[in-house]
């Protein structure tokens, strides 16, 4: 990723939606677009926003929207919903006694600085002016993202899986944890010439591995010639025709050339090497750690759903989220919340 859009609100509030914050609900003012229980968002910090916006839009070569179109209502309330969620992050993280220094703020921008720029200066700088955005704004923008990181290894720090959680999964997809049978074979994909693939084979007829290896690195049409045509392949893995000799021929016996009619459209010249071997199943010893990891970080997910969704509720209700005629989204997120009874 060579461009910034990685900083930007839009991306960060993807990663959390809205908290909950301060019982109170300041009033608005001339200057605001809205007011988030005691907190302003400013229609300074909303011109900003959509600047930024608009220089996306330009660098992946788009038009920006004009005012009064559908879209540009959209991308409008897309921005103040944003800032209202960011505004509510920060309430929240207060609340949470979360707090972010300086210091991690710059942590975190040199480990950027060194991983997209080589530790450039003069490249970040330069990737700034490019996308109209100052460093303070980078810098706010991260700031943003360690807090909402912060907010979710709270909220999801006391999640766990189970023993039985890993066990049931284990059972109920166990198809995802079998392997197909398998064989292991040499192999020429010859080419669409008959007389060539006749000639390959009565070479390798009277030949040894060592003709195997000539034969694949002069005349294979991919990649197997350059480990001697030798491959392992699962039953079901290729095109019919090859599959079917491939798991019904004879070990350590060249097969007469074929033609796949489907795929490949070419001649192939087959020897499979020893027995087929059976399908198997992978142990659930062996994959419990990855199931783990993958049940973990699904129990997270929702546990940050679930607050999300009760923290909405929270500023939904009571008016501590107000707007500046003319800057409510459409639809208001807060819309489904105020509606639903509990």
């Amino acid at each position: 990723m060579q461009n910034l859009k990685y900083f930007l609100p839009i991306v960060l509030a993807a990663a959390l939606l809205a908290g909950c914050g301060s019982s109170s609900s300041a009033k608005l003012g001339n200057a605001d677009i809205a007011v988030v229980g005691g907190q302003h968002v400013s229609q300074a910090a909303f011109t900003a926003l959509l600047a930024r916006a608009k220089k996306s839009y330009e660098q992946q070569g788009q038009k920006f929207p004009k005012q009064g179109t559908t879209q540009y209502e959209t991308v409008k309330g897309q921005v103040v919903s944003l800032l209202v969620q960011e505004a509510e992050r920060e309430q929240e993280a207060e609340s949470m006694g979360i707090t972010v220094t300086d210091k991690q703020v710059t942590d975190r921008l040199d480990q950027i600085k060194k991983q997209y720029f080589g530790g450039s200066e003069t490249k970040y700088q330069a990737q700034l002016k490019k996308q109209g955005i100052t460093d303070d704004a980078v810098r706010n923008d991260i700031k943003a993202q360690l807090v909402s990181e912060a907010i979710f290894n709270k909220v999801t720090k006391d999640v766990k899986v189970s023993k039985k959680e890993i066990h049931d999964y284990y059972t109920g997809h166990k198809s995802l944890y079998q392997q197909a049978e398998t064989r292991d074979v040499r192999y020429i994909l010859v080419g669409k010439d008959k007389a060539t693939a006749q000639s390959v084979y009565r070479q390798l007829q009277a030949g040894n591995v060592k003709t195997w290896c000539t034969l694949a690195k002069k005349y294979a049409k991919d990649a197997s010639g350059e480990n001697c045509g030798k491959a392992t392949f699962s039953k079901g893995q290729t095109v019919k025709v090859f599959d079917n000799i491939a798991f019904s021929a004879p070990a350590n016996k060249v097969h007469a050339p074929f033609y796949d009619p489907t795929q490949y459209k070419a001649w192939f010249v087959v020897e499979p090497l020893g027995p087929v071997k059976p399908k198997s199943t992978t142990p659930e010893k062996q994959v419990s750690s990855s199931i783990n990891t993958q049940l973990l970080q699904q129990k997270k997910n929702q546990a940050m759903t679930d607050w999300a969704t009760k923290t909405t509720k929270h500023y939904c209700g009571g008016a501590r989220v107000k707007y500046q005629p003319g800057y409510a989204p459409s639809p208001d997120p807060c819309t489904a919340t105020t509606t639903v009874t509990t």
